[in-house]
């Protein structure tokens, strides 16, 4: 495993970052822990030793489900790179809908039920989830500056800013990192937002590097989708067609590196200059072996270029009216 620092933080995490986005049941379904639990411990035996969550995947379910590990396996969290994130105020939901809150007292709260939730006395990375228009930045930063300063947090990152929000956040605390949505075919940060974070020397955790499964090649205009796929129109037949055959011109690249559909998918997004890392939701023992060698080779430029502009033209004719 290849290891990077974060940013301008102390931190030197795993290229492959261990996400928990897939223990939300109201987006993904039901999932077995179980196995999401030998997953990691595979993870971590390989070398991974970067976690990402937040409180509200499965609204505390995914952070109960890492504390429960935490106390069961001494030693594993002083181990790991644990990062969450907040935003999501789920307090008075009956229906565990939640609406965006960065205020004082929420982040506050947030964290010492993040921190109860995970079994931890400190977290290394904590998250802005994404950006609040309502809260005065001024008061977000009191409030992690105070986290801080008891040393419950460590370090500040951020999720799914643009840089001018970034910009605006960083007049009153650090931002040390960026988790951005990054893919073969969600690559919008490239223009300005990855630009920026080289230009300030910020970590970026990169999510969906697969996008939600469909760069792996396991799914074709056949599948169908019960959770929140069905409404995302990458995964229409259609597109899924015109993807499917994109992927077969990217199959000889990966073949040439050595490397499966995923694992080149997820070398792609890591080759790019300002990444850190790309996060995983791995669910099972068996698919830590192949994300762990997606981290272990550099892609050529050309290959890279290549990849990009097959699956850009693959993008248009999937999405096009």
């Amino acid at each position: 495993m290849q290891y990077r620092q974060l940013g301008k933080t102390d931190l030197n995490v795993s290229r492959i970052c261990f996400g928990c986005w897939q223990l939300s049941p109201h987006y993904w379904g039901e999932v077995a822990v179980s196995p999401w639990e030998k997953a990691l411990a595979t993870a971590l035996d390989a070398g991974i030793n970067f976690i990402d969550t937040a409180a509200v995947y499965g609204n505390g379910y995914a952070e109960s489900c890492l504390g429960k590990l935490f106390k069961e396996n001494p030693g594993m969290r002083s181990k790991v790179v644990l990062a969450t994130k907040f935003l999501g105020n789920f307090e008075n939901s009956a229906t565990g809908a939640s609406f965006p809150d960065t205020r004082y007292d929420f982040i506050l709260r947030s964290c010492e039920g993040s921190l109860k939730r995970l079994q931890t006395d400190c977290i290394d990375l904590y998250q802005i989830h994404a950006f609040d228009s309502l809260t005065n930045p001024a008061e977000v930063a009191a409030a992690l500056l105070r986290l801080q300063h008891e040393g419950k947090v460590r370090w500040f990152g951020v999720s799914n800013l643009n840089p001018e929000q970034m910009r605006l956040y960083a007049k009153y605390f650090p931002v040390d990192c960026l988790q951005p949505l990054y893919s073969l075919v969600t690559r919008d940060i490239e223009n300005e937002t990855l630009p920026y974070c080289l230009a300030e020397r910020m970590g970026v955790i990169v999510y969906s590097p697969l996008y939600r499964g469909l760069l792996s090649g396991k799914y074709g205009p056949e599948s169908t989708f019960s959770d929140g796929r069905r409404y995302d129109a990458h995964f229409s037949p259609k597109a899924l067609a015109r993807y499917r055959t994109a992927l077969d011109e990217l199959r000889p690249m990966a073949d040439g590196m050595g490397l499966t559909l995923a694992e080149f998918a997820v070398n792609w997004v890591l080759r790019h200059p300002a990444v850190t890392c790309a996060i995983s939701g791995i669910k099972t023992a068996d698919h830590v072996s192949g994300i762990v060698k997606a981290a272990g080779q550099e892609m050529p430029n050309e290959i890279w270029h290549q990849a990009a502009g097959i699956m850009l033209q693959a993008k248009k004719e999937a999405l096009a009216e």
